[in-house]
């Protein structure tokens, strides 16, 4: 396969797996307040660092083996097409390990809800800039 078709191709199955976790933050998040919030923000989370990392690949990039959102979105190329603060991406990673064990924070329906609506900004401002060919139905 040429490079360009495998790049593409990594893209896509990094953006397939963002998506999984997109549908999942969304179909739990519609059970309301017995939704479990810590997996939804977990999946939100999970969401935004797929779809940092899918840009990574497209622009042939390493990409780290790490959950922690702001060591990723340093290494996006610029100008970023995602606009995260400080604050937004140390929070999103609280999600990635620690509410995920007993004895972790726990989120409530409104962290919920605002987990999920910084992954639709960051899933919308990441899709805007990726190949058509390596976006899978969404």
């Amino acid at each position: 396969m040429p490079p360009r078709e495998r790049v593409i191709q990594v893209v896509k199955e990094w953006v397939g797996k963002a998506e999984e976790d997109y549908l999942a933050g969304n179909h739990l998040r519609a059970l309301g307040d017995a939704a479990p919030h810590d997996v939804v923000c977990f999946h939100a989370q999970q969401c935004v660092e797929k779809y940092l990392k899918a840009i990574l690949v497209a622009n042939s990039l390493p990409v780290p083996k790490t959950h922690v959102i702001g060591k990723i979105a340093a290494l996006l190329p610029q100008p970023a097409p995602v606009n995260l603060t400080p604050e937004q991406m140390r929070w999103l990673t609280e999600f990635a390990v620690d509410s995920r064990y007993p004895g972790g924070d726990t989120a409530d329906r409104d962290e919920a809800d605002d987990a999920m609506r910084t992954a639709e900004i960051v899933r919308a401002a990441v899709r805007a800039v990726l190949p058509a060919e390596a976006l899978v139905k969404g």
